[in-house]
Parts: C-alpha cells; structure tokens; sequence
C-alpha cells in the first residue's frame, strides 16, 4: 500500500482524487489538507467513514501521517511552497495543479536531487490528452502548420492551460520554429490571433460548462487534420493520478508528463 497525502482535498479536483485513492486497492489515504473543509473526508466524497480527517496544516500533517506521495491540487501561488516542503520531507509530489515557472521547474528539479525524492508534475492526467499529445508531435512531422485551441471552465487560473503548453513544447521538438499565416498579417484588436510559441498560435477559451477540452488543427495543401479531447468530468483524470502515485516511487529526479509512466 502506497500511502498517500491530497493537497488541496477540498476542492473539486481534491475531492476527486480523495475518493479515487479511497477505492484503489493498492493506495492508502493518511492525509487530506485544505485551507477549508473539515470532518471526515471519506464521509465528504460519499465514500463513507474512512478515519482521515481534513486539516489545515500541511507540515504538521506530513510530520504525523508520513506519506510517501503528496498529492497536490492547488492554486499556482502555493504549490511550489507545498511540493518543497514535501521534497525537504523526502515526500514524492505529484502535481496537477499548472502554472509553474520553469525557474519553479528547475528549483524543484534541484529540490528532488538533494533530497534523493522524486517529484512529478503532469500537464493532464487523462489518458486521452496524453494520446492526444503523442498524436499531435506525430503528425507535426508532416503537417507543421499547427494551432492549438484549448478551452476550459471559467474557475480555471492560467492560460494557456498547461496541456497547451506540454503540446506546444512536444512539437517544436519536431517542427522547425517558423512564423504562420500571412507575413503582413495585422491584429485588429491585440490578441486575436492568440498567444505565439515558436509561430504556433494558441487560443485560451473560458467559459462555464466546459471542464477541459483541447483541439490541436494541422493544415496542408488541401486537407486538415484536428485530433481533440474532452474531459467530460473529473473522473476522467482519476486513473492517471492513481497510475502516477504508484509509478513516482523509486524514480528519480523530475518527471513531466504522464506519458513517461504509459509504455
């Protein structure tokens, strides 16, 4: 049994990953942390009674339940306070919360070394979205003009999202940087041809009622191709957070994308 801490347990994503480290088999829950929230957290999710109750203090926490893995589903402004003190604890996070700098990044990377702890950060934990990207790097090979829209509910903190992001990266490691669309083009309001990385456009939707959907758009002389995913609920995440606590262990260093656990 991996034991487990959630950070950031009361939200709609914490609670989520609660309930899903609750039911798989070979997971233990020893600790749910959250600036709110209180009483049991089984009985919180409808999981029913479990013995772990929410807390506020995370330090103290991991001082007393002593996981293995920390969960952490937060707000950009706090996770890398939350993944260092887990790292300095010698606690492996795994985190989904987006928004980290690649100064964050690296000083977590260098976190990791010195205290001989793993630390994980996925873009999106849907198997989907993985495939997606895996696609989307493919078919850049031949297909190198590319947008990306990415569209997600309106309680979301960061854009582009960090999938966009993760996919964007995965095909400039194939695709050579250039400028797309016409060379003389002009924006008629600032930003309506999206944000720019290496030429690639990316455009940010938010509106309530989507949860997270992402649609990469190649085109060719004659023909598009658009490879899209759509989170239609949380649970849609659930088996790659579970799939990440049990493959972090034992690995070093930082690890991005939920693709190096997938064979």
């Amino acid at each position: 049994m991996i034991k487990v801490l959630v950070s950031g347990a009361y939200g709609r994503m914490g609670q989520a990953v609660v309930k899903a480290v609750l039911e798989d088999k070979d997971l233990e829950l020893v600790g749910a942390v959250d600036i709110v929230g209180e009483g049991d957290a089984g009985e919180v999710v409808g999981f029913g009674k479990c013995g772990v109750s929410y807390t506020k203090d995370l330090a103290a926490t991991i001082e007393a339940a002593q996981p293995q893995v920390m969960v952490d589903f937060t707000i950009p402004d706090v996770v890398f306070g939350n993944a260092s003190l887990a790292l300095k604890h010698k606690v492996a996070p795994v985190i989904g919360t987006t928004g980290l700098s690649a100064e964050q990044k690296q000083a977590l990377a260098d976190l990791s070394a010195a205290n001989d702890t793993p630390v994980f950060i996925a873009p999106n934990f849907a198997i989907g979205a993985v495939l997606m990207m895996l696609m989307a790097k493919q078919a850049a090979k031949y297909m190198p003009e590319v947008e990306i829209i990415e569209l997600h509910h309106d309680k979301k903190l960061d854009a582009p999202s960090g999938t966009a992001l993760q996919t964007a990266a995965m095909i400039s490691e194939v695709r050579q940087a250039h400028k797309q669309g016409n060379p003389a083009e002009t924006e008629k309001v600032d930003g309506a041809r999206g944000a720019d990385v290496d030429g690639m456009h990316i455009h940010s939707v938010r509106l309530p009622g989507y949860v997270a959907h992402q649609e990469v758009i190649f085109g060719g002389l004659g023909q598009t191709l658009s490879i899209r995913h759509d989170s239609l609920n949380r649970e849609s995440f659930m088996p790659g957070v579970c799939l990440a606590c049990k493959k972090v262990i034992g690995r070093k260093g930082l690890i991005v994308g939920l693709d190096q656990f997938m064979d």
